[in-house]
């Protein structure tokens, strides 16, 4: 699993990743009441803004980690938008994209790099 400074995962299988908030995002955001989820078939750029979460607490846009093509959205957050906050990096993924640029997933931090960055937080 890789992460930006935004606080996006990524979960690279194969050609395509799984993408979603992490759990310190969907902990500063608190109870997640609505999601707006990215369109199939739609192609997003990295760092374009392709989701919204919205918690009782701010309305957030989700930036996409990677560029490609959304093949997937996990249409469960749509009537149960709980379960980000549930399992923000298994079960709550926001989307699934088949990655037009694999080398972009290196440049995101591993765990340890993020974990790092959020100490700095």
């Amino acid at each position: 699993m890789r992460f930006t400074k935004d606080h996006e995962w990524v979960l690279v299988e194969g050609d395509t990743a799984l993408v979603g908030i992490s759990a310190y995002a969907a902990d500063a955001l608190g109870d997640v009441v609505f999601v707006e989820l990215p369109e199939v078939g739609k192609t997003v750029n990295q760092g374009d803004s392709f989701a919204v979460v919205e918690s009782v607490k701010a309305a957030s846009d989700v930036y996409a980690p990677i560029s490609g093509e959304v093949i997937a959205a996990n249409d469960e957050l749509s009537s149960s938008p709980e379960v980000i906050n549930a399992a923000p990096e298994g079960t709550g993924w926001l989307a699934k994209i088949k990655l037009s640029d694999a080398t972009q997933v290196e440049a995101l931090m591993d765990r340890d790099a993020y974990e790092a960055f959020l100490s700095t937080l």
